[in-house]
Order: C-alpha cells, then sequence, then structure tokens
C-alpha cells in the first residue's frame, strides 16, 4: 500500500505514537448492521447458502455502519495510491497488502481511521463466528488477515479462477462505487460464478451473476475444483471500488486449530497441479498434431535450400495465395536469414493483394451483419468454443465433428467414438457462410505440400507433422491465457528438435487501421514471456509476468504483436516460453481473427 506522507517535520513531533488497536465488543457491533446478529436472519442466510448453486455463496447488502462506509471510502480515493497491474488473467489498478496496517505509524494511520475500523470489523471474532455460521466453513483465523483495496475503471477484468491458494477458508468482496448512484447491470464488473462439468474443470459460462452495490459483500467458502468465479469486464467510465480478501484456516494458539490441517490445505493446489495431465481430457481444441507421412518428410530433408526454387504446377498452385513478391529468390533469402538469426520473423501482406481485399470484405461485411454468440450454446458448427475457461476461451474452426461438452460427451469424444483426422474441404462444403469457406480454403492451402516447401526455404526446417487453427477471439469474451508447450517436444525416431515451429496468420479485418489496436487497450493482442521453466506456476498477485503491454524495456517480454491484417509470423518456439492471446475488451472495435498453425521440426542437412 503506498501512503502519502505529511512534511518530514510533522511526522518527527509524533514519530512513535500508535493509533489505539483495541475495540470492544461493542463499538464493533457498531461498526456492522445489527441485523447480522439476529438468529432469524443468520438462519435465513444460512438456508439460502446451503441452496446456493453452483456453490456454496452468500451476499448481505447494508453490512457496514453507512456513516463509517462512507468515511472509508472518502479515505481510500484521498490518501492511497493505486498501480496498474496486468498479466494473462486480469487488468486492475490495487493497493497494497492491508494486512500491516497496525505496524504503520500514527501520521499514516491518523489520515485511515475508518479504513482501520472497517479492517478491525471484519476481522474480529465477532464478524468471523457470523460467517462461520452462516458458511458452515469451520473456525476462522483472527491474526492471519489478508486483504487489498482494488478499482476496477473501464477495461479491467479478472478471468476465471477458484481462489484455491493456501490456507484460504473464505473469498470475500466488500463492494464500495459511489454511493449516490445505483450500479447497473449494464455497467459491468458483475461478480460470476461458473458451475463445473467436473471437479477443476469450470463449465463454459457463468450460472449467476452478481450486480455490486455500495455496501454489499458477497462471500463464499474456497472450494478445491470448485469455487470458480470471474470478475465482468467494466464497460463505462466509473470506478468499481472494492476491498477483495480472504478468511484463513485458524493459526497456532487460535480457538479452532488443528495441527496439520494447513499443511493438507496447502497441499490441495499441489494435488491438482499432479492432476493436471489427467484433467487435459477435458481441454478443447487439444495441441495435437498430425504426422505427415515420412514420404513427403524425406522430399524436404533432400531439398537444395540454395536454389529457392518451385517447378510450374508448385508456382501456380502459390500464386493462387501468396503474394508474389515471397515467391523470389532474393525475398526468400532475406526472410531466411531474418529468421536463422532472430528464430522470428514477420511476413507483412503475406496473401495476394487481391484474395486478401476479398476476404477483408467478406469477414467485416460479415462482423456488421451479424450478431456475435454470447454463450457456447449460440456457436454453430464449423465453429467450437475452446474450453475451459479458466485456461482458454475462443471460438475455433478444426475441421473434425462436434464436441458433446458432458463429462460422457468428452469421455465418448477421446475415448470411445471415432478419431477423426481434420478435413478443410470437406467442412467448407458444409457451410454456406462466405468468409468461413475462404478461411477453410487459406486452412487448406497451408497444409498443402507446396506451402510446406515454401516454409522449408523460409525456415531451413523440415516440418513432420501439424495443426492448423481458425481463431476469433470476441470482444468481451475471449483470451488465451498463458501455457507453455510439452515440455518434450522432439520425437527421437524422427530425429526432430525440440522445439515448435508456430505461426499466426493475423486476419483481424479491423486491423486496416492500425489505430483500432495499437494502443493494447482493447487487448487480442499475442505476447510471448520468459519464464523459469516451470510450466504449473499459479498467476498471483505476486506474479512475475506481470508486464507492461508494449514495454520495450521489459526483458521477459520476448516477442508481442497487436491484432494485424495479412501478417504471417513464423516463429521457433522452445517448453520455456509461455504465449497467451489477452482478453479482448468489450470496446474493441471487432473481434481478433487468425489462423494458428503449429509444427514439429528436424534440420535440414547441417542446419541447426
Amino acid at each position: 500500500m503506498v501512503v502519502e506522507k505529511r512534511p518530514n517535520e510533522e511526522v518527527a513531533e509524533k514519530p512513535n505514537k500508535k493509533l489505539n488497536t483495541s475495540y470492544s465488543h461493542d463499538e464493533i457491533v457498531s461498526f456492522l448492521n445489527n441485523k447480522i446478529f439476529e438468529n432469524d436472519f443468520q438462519q435465513n442466510l444460512k438456508l439460502d447458502i446451503t441452496n446456493s448453486q453452483p456453490y456454496r455463496w452468500g451476499t448481505v447488502t447494508e453490512l457496514i455502519n453507512d456513516d463509517l462506509l462512507r468515511s472509508v471510502r472518502k479515505e481510500i480515493l484521498g490518501e492511497i495510491a493505486f498501480t496498474k497491474k496486468e498479466t494473462d488473467i486480469y487488468k486492475v489498478f490495487q493497493s497494497g497488502d492491508l494486512a500491516n496496517l497496525s505496524g504503520l505509524n500514527w501520521d499514516d494511520l491518523s489520515r485511515l481511521p475508518s479504513l482501520y475500523k472497517l479492517r478491525a470489523a471484519i476481522y474480529s471474532e465477532e464478524f468471523r463466528d457470523f460467517i462461520s455460521n452462516v458458511t458452515g466453513c469451520g473456525k476462522l483465523s483472527g491474526v492471519k488477515t489478508d486483504m487489498s483495496i482494488n478499482t476496477y475503471t473501464k477495461g479491467c477484468h479478472l478471468l476465471t479462477h477458484d481462489d484455491v491458494i493456501g490456507s484460504r477458508r473464505v473469498s470475500f468482496i466488500l463492494y464500495m462505487p459511489d454511493p449516490k448512484f445505483t450500479w447497473k447491470a449494464h455497467y459491468g464488473g458483475g461478480l460470476r460464478l461458473f458451475p463445473a462439468v467436473v471437479p477443476n474443470v469450470p463449465e463454459t459460462d457463468h450460472e449467476v451473476k452478481l450486480v455490486p452495490q455500495f455496501n454489499q459483500m458477497a462471500f463464499f467458502t474456497v472450494q478445491p475444483g470448485l469455487s470458480f468465479h470471474d470478475v465482468e469486464e467494466v464497460r463505462v467510465d466509473k470506478q468499481r471500488l472494492s476491498i477483495q480478501g480472504w478468511f484463513h484456516i485458524p493459526q497456532p494458539g487460535e480457538d479452532g486449530y488443528i495441527p496439520g490441517e494447513q499443511e493438507a490445505t496447502e497441499a490441495k493446489s499441489t494435488l491438482q497441479q499432479l492432476q493436471s495431465k489427467e484433467l487435459q481430457e477435458f481441454d478443447f481444441p487439444k495441441p495435437f498434431r498430425n504426422d505427415l507421412y515420412p514420404e513427403e518428410i524425406k522430399k524436404y530433408e533432400t531439398m537444395d535450400l540454395d536454389s529457392k526454387n518451385f517447378d510450374d504446377g508448385e508456382k501456380a498452385y502459390l500464386s493462387k495465395y501468396l503474394n508474389p513478391t515471397y515467391l523470389t529468390k532474393g525475398a526468400l533469402d532475406q526472410l531466411n536469414q531474418t529468421f536463422v538469426e532472430e528464430s522470428v520473423v514477420e511476413i507483412k501482406d503475406v496473401l495476394k493483394p487481391e484474395y486478401a481485399d476479398l476476404l477483408q470484405e467478406k469477414m467485416r461485411k460479415f462482423e456488421i451483419d451479424n450478431k456475435v454468440p454470447q454463450t457456447s450454446k449460440e456457436i454453430q458448427f464449423p465453429w467450437k468454443c475452446a474450453v475451459p475457461p479458466h485456461k482458454q476461451r475462443f471460438m475455433y474452426i478444426d475441421g473434425k465433428g462436434e464436441i458433446d461438452q458432458t463429462e460422457q460427451g468428452i469421455k465418448h469424444n477421446n475415448h470411445i467414438g471415432p478419431q477423426e483426422l481434420p478435413n478443410f474441404d470437406l467442412t467448407k462444403r458444409l457451410t454456406s457462410n462466405g468468409p468461413d469457406e475462404m478461411l477453410l480454403e487459406v486452412m487448406a492451402f497451408l497444409k498443402s505440400v507446396a506451402f510446406r516447401k515454401w516454409l522449408a526455404y523460409v525456415t531451413s526446417l523440415a516440418v513432420t507433422s501439424d495443426q492448423i487453427l481458425a481463431r476469433k477471439f470476441r470482444p468481451g469474451q475471449d483470451f488465451m491465457l498463458a501455457t507453455t508447450t510439452e515440455k518434450d517436444l522432439a520425437r527421437e525416431h524422427n530425429g526432430e528438435l525440440n522445439v515448435l515451429l508456430e505461426a499466426t496468420l493475423g486476419l483481424t479485418p479491423t486491423a486496416t487501421n492500425p489505430k483500432n489496436w495499437e494502443s493494447g487497450e482493447f487487448g487480442g493482442y499475442e505476447l510471448c514471456m520468459a519464464t523459469g521453466g516451470d510450466s504449473d506456476e499459479e498467476f498471483e498477485d505476486d506474479d512475475p509476468a506481470i508486464y507492461k503491454a508494449g514495454d520495450a524495456s521489459d526483458d521477459s517480454v520476448l516477442y508481442s504483436s497487436q491484432c494485424k491484417w495479412n501478417s504471417l509470423c513464423l516463429m521457433l518456439r522452445d517448453p520455456s516460453v509461455l504465449k497467451f492471446v489477452k482478453y479482448v475488451s468489450i470496446n474493441a472495435k471487432g473481434s481478433r481473427w487468425d489462423i494458428s498453425a503449429q509444427w514439429n521440426v528436424k534440420s535440414i542437412g547441417e542446419e541447426e
């Protein structure tokens, strides 16, 4: 927490004076609404929580003494500085932790007396007993405090997660938007709760949404694999102020302390990590690449990379789609030199201009004329919805059949039903949508032998397998959280390198005007970051993956690219590199569209 200080001479007058940190029972009760101590109120709330869906949660309105909470809000806005924090999972303005208010000197606390009273009330025995009773969660710690102040302004959001960290037992959010106005549903900023397909796998669409109001607290028991929730993006120029925190299990010396309980609770998140491989059953699309025929791979391995030559048939086919500039030896030599030196190359205007213009016209017209699907059930074939939403959510085409997103349906898809390969040409015949037809045509082109030969000239690599996906990231809906690749990419019998060749063909029609996306405020950008190699690291408030979009001085950012039109990025990616697509803001000018591809690769000749 950052607190402004008075001039030094005033601080020197009372350097050691501390605020009274002890409040009587009557004082604590006066800070809270007396209704919460009434037996009927508690019994009715307890029944509501017992019957709540999709998991045990509750809410109390007018919880805090109104004058006290208005004073708290005034102190926060006048005395506390907020820092913008942004990762793949959130964008928010946040204070520091408030657990150590008692350690501040009088000069600090004299300017935050109401906030201190509020914190004392929330972690008082009286309020903890209330929370324990209505939730049935067991005793709560009064010494392990854990809360911070967040302000969500336009564009701020927090994506789906379950809050299972360490010894947390109950999560709470006390809302403090401007008390002069009603916070309306269309402002965004709602708390949304997600049911689970199975434990640790949330469904794609939320079941409950709470629209926050001044002096309302929402709370829920932290339930491993079940308590999935998010904070909807704030859509308007208003400030959704709140205090977010947790109650923890009792600590040594406290009533309700159970030796070994904290270790057992903390182990649950470790257990989830160990089970993550098993839970990948429920991930779609899966990072599965289809092997090429050995005879085709041998063709690439015996190529003369210096020739940069195509026969007449190859040139005619490539010329239907590729910009003719990139079929010349000079251009291919230049692209190859850049890629070999940098392991990444961006190729602008890669599609033939006439073809690209027609595609852009059809895609933009479709976006203007058609409503964007708001739930997974509204998405129509050949598009599907990427799941689960604590990892990813976007629309995609993979050229395969539809998936029943239930536990039984997923089991059938993975272990019982036909294991079909993608067929883009057949899928194209099944759609009457102009943009989809052209996207599927481009996807089929990227699977062609001629294009793979062109890839070999650009990268000096022979591809051995592939996966091609068309993706659409909808405003106010979609994202892909930071993930690494599998740790062991190379298959020894193929002599492959332990890297992937990845491609992103940017096809965002609104990106023909760079101003629509270049600021980064609307998200949708793809970003690669260096990591220590731990692919299961939890992203939390102290996460080292906090970054500043577009900050060239951030050494952890290896590559960042805003939404593009007709631009192909080729990149070699090893298993230690995190990649994500930032959540697309509801205020973006349109969806982010791309075709994403990845290939296993091996060196050609002496190249390494």
